[in-house]
């Protein structure tokens, strides 16, 4: 079972998603909505994803995510905020959220973007995709001291340039002709060569090199 963690200040509203990823067959395993106590909580409970409101009463969610990954760099966040202003959405990715959900979004499409988001995907809502990735663009365009480049196999480099097109997982093994998991595992093994932490960061990469 993927174990969850929900973080929202909102108690109606955290009670309710908690809920619907318990009935969904999700293991949730702590709420909170308290961004310093989600971080403890998580030390703890080890969650596989955390599903994160921006607004919190006494830190920001951008802050929460860096205190996740400190204590559990593999965590993945799932941000579901009820802004979907064009910064918050950056800063919450390159602090290192996996995804970014409006609250407006439907109950099914919420339950699919949490399981996508512990197989690694990043998930957003319509709209922002776009955004975010000519945010990697701009970012790339930016200059940054020279590194030689580790040698990637043929397959990690053909699925480096997918990612950096914007496929999600499902599409790149779709084009490929290759399982979701094994889709995963390159990106996996690429990330470890290339000493990097997320998806942000490769598709940066792969723009860099001129794989886009």
């Amino acid at each position: 079972m993927i174990r969850v963690m929900v973080v929202d200040d909102h108690p109606m509203w955290r009670t309710g998603v908690a809920r619907d990823l318990a009935e969904a067959g999700y293991d949730v395993v702590a709420t909170t909505g308290e961004g310093r106590q989600a971080v403890r909580i998580a030390g703890a409970t080890r969650p596989d994803v955390v599903v994160l409101d921006l607004q919190l009463p006494d830190v920001s969610g951008v802050e929460v995510i860096h205190g996740l990954r400190a204590a559990l760099p593999e965590v993945r966040v799932l941000m579901l905020s009820a802004s979907g202003e064009q910064q918050s959405v950056l800063d919450a990715v390159k602090a290192g959220a996996t995804g970014y959900l409006v609250k407006s979004a439907a109950p099914d499409e919420f339950l699919a973007a949490v399981a996508r988001t512990a197989a690694g995907e990043a998930v957003f809502t319509p709209g922002l995709a776009g955004l975010v990735l000519g945010e990697y663009r701009r970012l790339a365009a930016a200059p940054e001291p020279a590194r030689d480049a580790p040698a990637l196999t043929e397959r990690e480099t053909e699925v480096l340039r997918l990612v950096a097109k914007g496929l999600s997982y499902k599409q790149i093994a779709e084009r490929l002709g290759v399982s979701h998991r094994t889709v995963q595992n390159h990106v996996q093994n690429t990330l470890g060569k290339l000493q990097l932490h997320n998806r942000v960061e490769l598709t940066r990469y792969a723009i860099e090199q001129g794989l886009d």
